[in-house]
């Protein structure tokens, strides 16, 4: 059986409750990334447009630096890597994530929290991050509470 790492980026704590049901419902490990200089409330102001994540969005080769670059990819197969919707995209510390360590032969599966927006762009904003040496694509919306059965049956198909 392969082994699964669920990787997560969670700015309000949404994403990371969404991560922590998912990687118990797939019996995978968990790992949190965090950015060096950690998101305030003012910085997540999506309507100044001086906000640290709004200068951030606007810039798609920002790469804010990560706290630690700890994770073990090489010991998993698969990667769930999820994070919250900026701007229709991930927030560009994934791609410093991405960026951080060698993906090569893994398969990584999106996932996203939202208010609205959709998941559907995400690969294409992400795959040069991985520099095609990695299987990317997108997974689904976790939005609400699922339960865990129904993150059982998504995961199986993967």
């Amino acid at each position: 059986m392969s082994k699964t790492l669920v990787a997560y980026f969670s700015a309000r704590g949404t994403t990371a409750r969404a991560a922590k049901n998912l990687a118990e419902a797939a019996g995978a490990d968990l790992y949190e990334i965090k950015p060096a200089i950690p998101y305030t409330s003012a910085d997540l102001n999506w309507r100044d447009k001086s906000s640290r994540s709004s200068v951030e969005m606007k810039d798609k080769s920002s790469r804010p630096a990560l706290a630690d670059t700890n994770a073990n990819i090489g010991a998993y197969d698969t990667i769930l890597l999820g994070f919250p919707i900026w701007w229709y995209t991930a927030p560009t510390i994934i791609n410093t994530f991405l960026e951080s360590y060698d993906f090569s032969g893994k398969k990584i599966i999106l996932f996203a929290t939202s208010g609205g927006s959709g998941i559907g762009g995400c690969v294409d904003a992400l795959k040069d991050s991985v520099l095609q040496c990695a299987e990317i694509k997108a997974g689904r919306m976790l939005n609400g509470s699922l339960l865990s059965d129904e993150l059982k049956k998504w995961v199986e198909t993967l």
